[in-house]
């Protein structure tokens, strides 16, 4: 590829489920747009950060998306949806509910980047409890964390905002909290810095 090209960094991944995952005719599509000596950042966040060059961007957007990779932009946006890498099936560990909420809330714009990650049990594996907002499957209901910190001497887990939520009512909680933080959220302001500052009760009424 023509090195003079100008180029826009955008986030990757296979969609939501059950880790990550990328099979052969994704990574042929990928390849197609980098040079031989070029590498792939892999996030902590089940993304690979990719760059491409601007004026062919929505082509190769809708290239990706026609093997079935999702795309995202980098930045202070919502990132797409932390999910577990182990599960027992997507019905039982409510995988179109993690599949809804990431449909609704990846790619918001916010003063800083938001990580939200999902488990669909009490074990964790999605480490919801040390991201900004956590989901946790139990039963057929969910709860839900906000202001954990996964980094720094100072990290500690979030705050469980909400039990028993019904899929409806996780969402419709999580757009308001995303919409309060992006409407009242400081430039570059963190997540959990934001919700120490305006407090949890705000992030319920």
């Amino acid at each position: 590829m023509d090195e003079d090209v100008k180029k826009i960094k955008i986030a990757i991944n296979g969609g939501i489920g059950f880790g990550a995952k990328l099979n052969a005719k994704q990574l042929v599509a990928i390849s197609k747009y980098m040079n031989e000596d070029e590498e792939l950042e892999l996030t902590t966040f089940q993304q690979l950060y990719i760059e491409i060059p601007e004026f062919q961007k929505d082509e190769i957007i809708e290239e990706f998306e026609r093997v079935g990779l999702t795309c995202y932009p980098v930045g202070n946006f919502v990132k797409s949806l932390r999910t577990c890498n182990f599960c027992k099936g997507e019905e039982e560990e409510g995988m179109p509910v993690a599949k809804e909420v990431n449909r609704r809330i990846a790619g918001k714009p916010v003063p800083f980047t938001l990580r939200v990650a999902y488990t669909g049990c009490p074990v964790g594996c999605g480490e919801p409890l040390v991201n900004d907002i956590g989901i946790m499957k139990i039963r057929d209901h969910y709860h839900l964390y906000v202001g954990g910190k996964a980094k720094g001497k100072d990290a500690e887990v979030g705050t469980l905002l909400k039990e028993n939520l019904t899929p409806e009512e996780l969402y419709g909680t999580i757009e308001n909290i995303i919409s309060t933080y992006a409407e009242q959220g400081k430039k570059r302001e963190q997540f959990y810095k934001f919700v120490k500052r305006i407090g949890i009760d705000q992030l319920t009424s």
